[in-house]
């Protein structure tokens, strides 16, 4: 599906409009990468953190236990000691390839970066062409080896997401690369043919008098043929590009009053690191148990080296995030669980259109500690293909074990209920016999969620020989205190806990919510004529506002009933008073905003005590007394 710049336009438009995002710094020119919210667009918000929440933490889900899932929550500062991010990778892993133009002095990723190249077709080039065009991908870079026009190397750039979008933009591409070269052949060139999949395109250029070259979009450099003598042009001003370095997406500070190497820390790219670093500090002030979570809602900030499309990616994000720490037997179970309450949480809310699916990464996307990983995605607007929404990760035991490291405390969890279970095994009667294991002569069942590497002793048949972990043969004589100290120091009952990370991001979900929120009906005005107008139907959960109150005219005591409804209903919800212009202007101003419910006081209000209320989404209009209009709302807004 192409990228729908139209209606991005228009909601971006709507959005500054009914203040629900505004550039930051908008009088002073804008910052790139920032973004501010509104009065309606922090409420958005708000609701959405509010509800995850409500749903993750103060009423959590029912596990595949069947028991509710134990979570708390943390919140945690935004600079932490350097040393967090040694031990994370972040201080030397988290970095993106970005090259500059030696003459604009812009900055790109190197990898956001699809260049075209144009060969002058030989015989072998047009066959190998046709195939690539019938499907045969390996075949497609081969093209044009040695006949490239004028000299070896790149025709245009451009900066995009997908190769699709490159292919969509090619005819100004070329015409700005025509004018560049000095070509009016390609200026006059028609694009045709096209083929392009997620990672490279071919099209060819018709030109005048019936000639034709071949072209190739792609990204980087490993497949495509280049004369490094003619570097790839910017995708700005067509000016040399400096090869790539390393760019180090984390934003440095100075603690202190001293600004040198010692006081140097960050800001946190991510608020995941917070929670590892207090997984202890939660153990022991708690009573939590394994399995359990730990949530935390929070601004990150990443110093992107091109933010873009809106609010997608920005420098500053506020994330929504759970560290759930289980058994590692149990955790594909507690992975596959969290990979459908997450997708379930957006579907429920409103987001239940083909633009969201559940996509699990192939084994060559997963990091290197991953057993697994899904990404909910939503077809956002701006782009041609799905971008992550949130992702749900199988993270392993990495980061524990690599804090335990980095900072030499003792990060592992004790499982104290199955070493009461179990410890008469390891230890001895009082006239020196070994005590058998409980469960001899019936079955021995070992702590849920153990391994089967680190599972307790099996015990024995009647009249066998009782067993220790491993398998062995228990001994007969009594066994000394640090031989069961180191039973009850090791797996399965001492052992870093396996971690599920539900990853999601408030302001990709507000934007997510916004496009699918976005509609444009047909509606009556106030003469009766149908007419087009823009609504956000948003789930009544979600709205900024939830209900809006009107007085039809500002007489006859219309007003002060209109009054006293809204501060009875501001108790309880979100409410906005209107009384300015006609009744229909004010049923399109909140039709805009997303409020679910209009009450109108009117005349009949006056005779019988009941107000009308109105829908947002079918226009349908109920007349309701007005002392019953909180419990009505309450009961619609599942409250």
């Amino acid at each position: 599906m192409p990228a729908d710049t139209a209606f991005m336009d228009k909601l971006t438009a709507l959005c500054k409009r009914r203040g629900f995002i505004y550039q930051s710094s908008e009088i002073y020119g804008g910052i790139g990468g920032f973004w501010d919210y509104g009065p309606l667009g922090v409420e958005l918000k708000r609701n959405i953190k509010d509800l995850w929440w409500h749903d993750m933490v103060t009423n959590p889900p029912t596990g595949p236990d069947g028991h509710e899932v134990e979570m708390v929550g943390v919140d945690c500062s935004i600079i932490m000691n350097p040393k967090v991010w040694e031990a994370s990778g972040h201080a030397t892993g988290f970095a993106d390839p970005m090259v500059d133009c030696r003459e604009c002095k812009k900055r790109f990723r190197e990898d956001q970066i699809w260049s075209v190249n144009l060969y002058i077709p030989g015989e072998l080039d047009e066959d190998v062409f046709k195939k690539a065009l019938e499907g045969a991908r390996t075949l497609a870079f081969r093209i044009g080896v040695g006949h490239p026009i004028d000299s070896p190397g790149w025709v245009a750039s451009s900066v995009a997401d997908s190769v699709q979008q490159v292919i969509e933009a090619l005819p100004a591409l070329l015409r700005s690369a025509a004018k560049k070269l000095d070509r009016a052949d390609l200026r006059s060139g028609k694009v045709t043919e096209t083929r392009a999949d997620s990672g490279r395109g071919l099209f060819r250029l018709a030109l005048r008098g019936g000639a034709s070259l071949l072209g190739v979009v792609g990204q980087g450099r490993q497949f495509l043929h280049e004369d490094k003598s003619r570097p790839r042009p910017c995708p700005e001003c067509f000016g040399e590009l400096t090869e790539a370095r390393s760019f180090n997406l984390m934003f440095k500070t100075y603690v202190g009053a001293v600004e040198d190497a010692s006081a140097q820390a960050y800001l946190r790219p991510e608020t995941a690191q917070g929670i590892f670093v207090n997984y202890k500090n939660v153990l022991d002030t708690t009573r939590v148990k394994v399995p359990f979570g730990i949530a935390q809602v929070g601004k990150s900030f990443r110093n992107e080296i091109n933010p873009r499309n809106y609010t997608f990616r920005s420098r500053e994000f506020e994330q929504m995030e759970i560290e759930f720490f289980c058994h590692e037997a149990d955790s594909m179970e507690w992975y596959e669980f969290w990979r459908k309450v997450r997708y379930n949480w957006y579907v429920n809310l409103g987001l239940k259109s083909e633009k969201l699916r559940l996509r699990d990464q192939g084994p060559e996307e997963l990091a290197h500690y991953s057993k697994a990983c899904a990404d909910i995605e939503y077809l956002f607007p701006f782009s041609d293909e799905f971008q992550e929404l949130e992702g749900v990760a199988h993270r392993g035991n990495f980061d524990l074990t690599q804090h335990q490291k980095f900072s030499g405390k003792d990060l592992t969890y004790f499982d104290d209920e199955a070493w009461q279970r179990d410890k008469d095994q390891f230890a001895d009667d009082k006239d020196g016999e070994h005590r058998p294991p409980a469960g001899i002569g019936g079955e021995h069942r070992p702590p849920a969620g153990i391994d089967a590497e680190h599972r307790p002793p099996a015990g024995k048949e009647a009249g066998g020989t009782p067993t220790l972990p491993g398998g062995a043969a228990a001994p007969s004589r009594r066994r000394t205190p640090d031989e069961e100290k180191a039973a009850k120091n090791a797996p399965p009952y001492r052992f870093l806990p396996t971690v599920i990370e539900p990853s999601a991001g408030a302001d990709r979900a507000a934007l997510a919510f916004l496009c699918e929120a976005y509609c444009e009906d047909q509606a009556p005005d106030d003469k009766g004529a149908m007419q087009t107008r823009v609504v956000m139907k948003f789930h009544p959960k979600l709205a900024p506002i939830k209900v809006a109150i009107f007085p039809l005219v500002k007489k006859e005591g219309m007003p002060d009933i209109a009054q006293a409804i809204y501060k009875d209903a501001k108790k309880h919800v979100t409410a906005f008073y209107d009384d300015k212009g006609a009744v229909g202007r004010r049923y399109r101003r909140q039709d805009e905003a997303g409020t679910p419910f209009c009450i109108t006081v009117d005349g009949d209000t006056l005779k019988d005590g009941t107000v009308t209320i109105r829908d947002r989404d079918t226009l349908a209009q109920i007349r309701v007394h007005k002392d019953q209009v909180v419990a009505w709302l309450k009961e619609k807004l599942a409250m």
